[in-house]
């Protein structure tokens, strides 16, 4: 399915110059950054105005806006005004980003020495005084081949904070009883300019039986259909009810998300969803979630908002999983050690939900039912309303395991780790798949149980550590925790243990 849900990023780029160096070599800088970024496959505006002053300042935002850019590179082609480079950071109405040059060659140092190394100092302390949030790289200064790198790994992060700028999270009922861990202070998300609207269930479904004999649902029974296959269809009648469903949550998001462009949702699935609308909803989530729209179990609304995030930054489908059980020692000796022997079984996990994970993202997926649902509700007979989950194991994959919370003290904090979904059968039900971590018992210990975390975690399905990381740190987020290398202890760790 298309990603419909998150943003499309337009960058412009602006040279800035101080008026003691030529501007020219920052102007000639810049086209040369522009033109390694199209080299690379990228997609650039060029401002032509290099800015010098406050009213070259002034003119290049117009510029850029009438461009209709919504992300921004300010490139110091040489040591760069400090004040007017920063107002632009100040004024600008998206994420900006700061970078330098390095001096080309050395064959004339006398004429063409830019000294963009010293200026980024000068620029980073008046970003300090102007109290700006800017994206900066690690090491921010190159050559044009380097620089248009560098803004390329400034590609994700700009799509996923425009994304959480124009995001409306909309939940459904309270957590469920003993889901506390999961709790969601309201404050951290207005701090991060997202938007919230809290409904009660009764809501869906009256929203629900105003969709019955909808138009729209045969269209979307035979999308479903196509997309199970004959072997995944396993309870075709259930089709029609979970397309009313998928409707109903979508002209909900359209009548409601008033000024925001993007949203997603955070709903309770259990204990009276199924009773009352005799389905489980996982099916349903997991197709929202391929294109873009997550939507989170339990009403775990931070974990709606990680969910978000990573889809932005990989454009592409994830997922929310229990950090559920460890893995059996017969499984790691008869399927795993020998494969893959870099991991200990303390390396690894069970990640695991009912069925919310998307089908493309699973090895073979079908519509199944809740076995946990059903020995609560169903008395563990032939399954009715428990029937609904998308099951199946997950496909290997490279991933990453992150989530960000706002804690019981209402600050914002957040985790990443990134690992691998192995190629093992995991012999058991629901979406499901052993994801395997280096050091994941101590990370377990340390960060997850020492910080507090609840048992929801954010999947997605690549490496994206380094953009998780940047995100995070661009919000303000201080404390993130990550899986330390062996012998590297945490704060909290007994170093005679």
């Amino acid at each position: 399915m298309a990603m419909t849900n998150i943003p499309t990023v337009k960058l412009g780029l602006i040279a800035v110059s101080r008026d003691c160096f030529p501007i020219t070599l920052s102007e000639a800088r810049r086209q040369a950054v522009a033109e390694a970024f199209t080299r690379a496959g990228g997609e650039i505006y060029v401002c032509p105005v290099a800015v010098e002053n406050e009213n070259d300042a002034v003119r290049a935002l117009a510029d850029i806006d009438a461009a209709g850019c919504n992300a921004l590179v300010v490139f110091l082609g040489n040591f760069g005004p400090e004040a007017p480079e920063t107002i632009i950071g100040q004024r600008v109405a998206g994420p900006t980003m700061f970078l330098a040059a390095a001096e080309d060659n050395g064959k004339d140092l006398f004429n063409e020495r830019g000294d963009a190394y010293c200026g980024m100092l000068n620029c980073s302390y008046n970003l300090g005084l102007r109290r700006i949030r800017a994206f900066i790289p690690e090491y921010p200064v190159g050559t044009a081949t380097e620089v248009a790198a560098m803004i390329a790994e400034f590609l994700p992060v700009a799509r996923t904070l425009i994304g959480l700028s124009k995001l409306k999270i909309f939940s459904f009922g309270p957590r469920p009883q003993d889901f506390f861990a999961c709790n969601a202070p309201i404050q951290p998300l207005y701090d991060l300019g997202v938007e919230i609207q809290e409904n009660s269930e009764l809501d869906l479904l009256a929203s629900y039986r105003e969709h019955a004999d909808d138009s729209r649902i045969p269209g979307i029974v035979a999308e479903m259909a196509a997309e199970l296959g004959m072997d995944g269809n396993q309870y075709p009648e259930l089709l029609p009810r979970m397309a009313q469903h998928e409707i109903t949550l979508l002209d909900w998001a359209e009548a409601n998300k008033g000024s925001r462009e993007y949203y997603v949702f955070a709903n309770k699935c259990w204990p009276a969803f199924p009773k009352e609308f005799s389905f489980m909803p996982c099916y349903v989530n997991s197709r929202l979630s391929a294109r873009g729209i997550p939507v989170s179990c339990e009403v775990d609304i931070f974990g709606a908002l990680s969910e978000y995030i990573g889809a932005c930054v990989t454009e592409d489908a994830v997922t929310l999983l229990d950090i559920n059980n460890t893995v059996p020692g017969d499984i790691y000796q008869e399927d795993i050690q020998a494969k893959y022997p870099q991991y200990t079984l303390r390396d690894m996990f069970m990640g695991f939900h009912c069925g919310n994970t998307p089908i493309c993202k699973l090895k073979k997926g079908g519509i199944k039912y809740q076995l946990i649902m059903n020995r609560l509700m169903e008395a563990g007979g032939a399954p009715d309303f428990t029937r609904g989950t998308l099951e199946g194991d997950m496909a290997p994959s490279d991933v990453t395991f992150y989530r960000l919370q706002g804690n019981a003290e209402g600050k914002l904090t957040a985790y990443i780790a990134e690992g691998e979904i192995l190629d093992v059968p995991t012999r058991s039900f629901g979406g499901i798949g052993i994801v395997a971590i280096p050091e994941m018992a101590r990370f377990y210990r340390h960060v997850l149980i020492q910080k507090r975390y609840p048992h929801h975690g954010a999947l997605a399905f690549a490496k994206v550590g380094r953009a998780l990381f940047s995100i995070f740190t661009f919000l303000g987020v201080q404390d993130i925790g990550y899986n330390q290398p062996k012998g590297t202890l945490y704060p909290s760790e007994n170093p005679f243990a």
